[in-house]
């Protein structure tokens, strides 16, 4: 391993840290790709951020994950023109997050917001054997699937097999 690759991992693994006073606490809201992130700020404003190569294939985000941007050049960004105002510094994990909830610097805006930890969210739970329903033989003991969180399922758009051949016996 690199010792680029060993000091971020390093650097992550850190429990106790202060912010200083050109950081701030964010929340992702959506991965806009070309290491584009759209985040909230603790004033509940949107923007994009810039997240850096070199978290790329070591540090992974979805949405609802939290990170520490610098906006040091927000107001040179926003009078240039440019859509992106911040960078991130360092993604917030589990225990990071829990510890930042009990300090003064974790903004009003996410105090009800719940991390969830990676452990759960990458495992499907599995179900004891008193949960499983018999009458349901389809699914031969599997655990149920669980749904992707990132991606939004549009409102309008629903299959119905039996609409679509009501409008074909119709024609």
């Amino acid at each position: 391993m690199n010792r680029g690759r060993r000091n971020l991992k390093q650097a992550a693994s850190e429990q106790d840290f202060t912010l200083e006073e050109c950081q701030s606490i964010a929340q992702v809201v959506s991965l806009r790709g070309s290491n584009q992130i759209e985040i909230m700020d603790a004033k509940g404003e949107h923007s994009l951020a810039l997240f850096p190569a070199k978290f790329r294939e070591s540090m992974w985000i979805r949405r609802g994950s939290f990170v520490v941007i610098d906006h040091t050049g927000k107001e040179k960004a926003q009078e240039s023109g440019s859509k992106v105002t911040s960078i991130v510094c360092k993604v917030l994990f589990f225990e990071q997050i829990r510890l930042l909830q009990k300090s003064p610097e974790w903004p009003e805006i996410f105090r009800d917001a719940k991390p969830v930890p990676a452990d759960e969210s990458s495992q499907i739970p599995i179900p004891q054997q008193g949960e499983i329903d018999s009458s349901d033989e389809s699914d031969d003991g599997m655990p149920p699937l669980e749904a992707n969180t990132n991606r939004l399922r549009p409102f309008g758009v629903q299959c119905d097999a039996e609409t679509d051949s009501g409008s074909d016996s119709d024609s």
